[in-house]
């Protein structure tokens, strides 16, 4: 593979190292396939539907994001979408799991999957770790406790970046208060264009940051 890229694009020095690099990218793809087609029907523990992490996988290639923030690991079938498409952007997620057992099993499963190295696994109450990250996030991925969105968005809005965007999870939910709470401020906010990606049917917001 490397000889027919090279060939392609010249021999030189430039050349081979792109075409090795095509080459690990073809590697990784095909075992994070190969991992997802082991293990598609086997997710439980509060983990996305299949279409869903799809759906964030080409949100995040489609902007270019590459400073990712996770709210709510589980074990791990969400944040492998989104390492998968930092993979290719040359970014990385920071992931956050309060339950250690759940937290055991994604680092696990992201060794498994080949996308140890594009996340960064916290282990912690995210009413707090969250409160204390830097920023500022290309993109934030909500799935935690329902009752606790609206802060997370208060706390995280001001570290996203313009362009930027923040998405949560279950907001189809009926009858949450906390969902409910969440949906009516953020479709209501004026630095934010939100949308709802309906996919599997639990419903993803897609809000992008559009002013400071």
């Amino acid at each position: 593979m490397v000889a027919v890229i090279a060939s392609l694009i010249g021999f030189g020095a430039v050349g081979l190292s792109l075409a090795r690099q095509a080459d690990k990218t073809t590697d990784l793809d095909a075992q994070v396939s190969a991992f997802f087609n082991k293990n598609r029907s086997s997710w439980s523990d509060w983990n996305v539907p299949d279409l869903d992490g799809k759906i964030l996988h080409n949100l995040v290639l489609k902007g270019g994001y590459s400073n990712i923030l996770e709210i709510g690991t589980s074990t791990g079938h969400s944040t492998i979408w989104l390492a998968w498409a930092a993979s290719k952007t040359g970014g990385k997620v920071t992931t956050i799991e309060i339950d250690k057992v759940r937290h055991r099993t994604a680092l696990d499963n992201f060794k498994m999957a080949g996308l140890a190295a594009y996340i960064d696994a916290r282990l912690g109450d995210a009413h707090e770790l969250v409160r204390t990250l830097p920023g500022p996030f290309d993109f934030v991925f909500s799935d935690a406790d329902k009752e606790w969105y609206l802060r997370y968005f208060r706390d995280l809005a001001p570290k996203v970046r313009v362009n930027g965007c923040f998405t949560a999870h279950n907001v189809l939910w009926k009858g949450d208060p906390g969902i409910r709470a969440f949906r009516d401020y953020v479709t209501k906010n004026p630095k934010f264009r939100t949308t709802i990606e309906r996919g599997s049917g639990e419903g993803i917001s897609v809000s992008y940051k559009i002013a400071e």
